[in-house]
């Protein structure tokens, strides 16, 4: 299967540590997250997307704001200066261990986050950031642990 994710979600899941609009939201975004720990490809997409989900019968939902197009277009930019590749909507991408590493390491970086600018959640991003993203449910695949 393919994770379909509008291009700040490419940031926003390397913060994300079960914080949300409401309590269906954050259920579906657990379910998002485990999928991309398993691997599952995404596919970047115009509009709302698989995270946005339980938030769309109500269309007044921030999902729907120019603010928010204006959003994915800055990350998609920043995304793709940070992986190194110009990517559109349509590219697909593995969030696999090193890709998870690369975007965190340049969302630390304070001059690569002009996509959130303006965003409610930017407190909680910087503070998980700050702490290595300790408790952050998007993450790269820990090791094995190897007993004898």
């Amino acid at each position: 299967m393919t994770v379909r994710l509008r291009a700040h979600h490419l940031l926003c899941m390397l913060t994300y540590v079960g914080k949300g609009y409401t309590p269906g939201f954050t259920v579906n975004y657990d379910r998002v997250a485990r999928r991309l720990n398993r691997g599952e490809e995404i596919e970047i997409v115009s509009g709302p997307d698989d995270i946005c989900a339980p938030l769309l019968p109500d269309k007044t939902a921030h999902c729907f704001n120019e603010s928010v197009v204006v959003r994915d277009a800055k990350a998609l930019e920043t995304v793709s200066l940070l992986v190194g590749k110009v990517l559109v909507i349509g590219s697909r991408i593995v969030p696999d261990e090193a890709h998870i590493r690369t975007l965190r390491a340049g969302f630390s970086s304070d001059d690569r986050r002009a996509a959130c600018s303006g965003c409610e959640w930017s407190n909680l991003c910087d503070r998980v950031s700050a702490a290595d993203f300790s408790g952050a449910k998007v993450a790269p695949p820990q090791p094995a642990d190897i007993t004898a």
